[in-house]
């Protein structure tokens, strides 16, 4: 069997075209015999960060957060998929992360990024490193950049175009990576069990 990889995506929008990416990404990994599964931040519904997940007495933390903690702890690896807001991350999509802080530890995250102009997310990207880091997580060199997003996927999430050729060809890089780190982390885990 494969690896349990959960997909993050974070617009809130009405006409959200990140989902295309979301979706080509769930079915690429999946295809690779992985068991992958989309985390919606819209979805899932969180409020705005109050108390973190640790923070609750055992047993009263919203069911929301009691659900996807219990995802977060059984996964493998982790890819965000974000759009670029301003030079900056998605709202909706840190406020999700910045729930939990343990449960992300010592496991590898990937980062693709969009947006409807060429430069493709590339500085929410580079902003997702750093904070991805800090909380723990391997984030892997390999990122995905999509731009202009309408172009390079159709509503299916199937590429399309010069853009989605581009995304077909540097795919295999994208995953074969994330297996490495994935492999990697977890023979580390199984060796030195985490702290928590």
């Amino acid at each position: 069997m494969g690896d349990r990889i959960l997909v993050f995506y974070g617009s809130y929008r009405s006409d959200r075209r990140g989902i295309r990416l979301a979706n080509f990404l769930v079915k690429g990994l999946g295809a690779r015999g992985n068991d992958v599964e989309l985390i919606d931040a819209k979805a899932v519904g969180l409020p705005m960060l109050d108390r973190m997940y640790k923070e609750y007495p055992a047993g009263a933390a919203p069911q929301a957060l009691e659900t996807l903690a219990g995802k977060l702890r059984t996964a493998d690896a982790f890819v965000f998929v974000t759009g670029e807001y301003n030079w900056g991350v998605q709202p909706g999509l840190k406020n999700l992360t910045d729930h939990f802080l343990e449960e992300w530890f010592w496991r590898p995250a990937a980062i693709a990024s969009y947006s409807f102009g060429r430069l493709a997310g590339t500085r929410s990207s580079y902003a997702w490193h750093n904070t991805l880091n800090e909380m723990g997580m391997v984030v892997i060199s390999s990122t995905l950049t999509v731009g202009p997003i309408a172009e390079a996927l159709d509503g299916e999430g199937e590429p399309t175009g010069d853009g989605g050729a581009a995304l077909t060809r540097t795919f295999g890089r994208f995953a074969d990576d994330l297996a490495w780190w994935t492999e990697a982390c977890k023979a580390q885990r199984a060796r030195k069990a985490p702290p928590y």
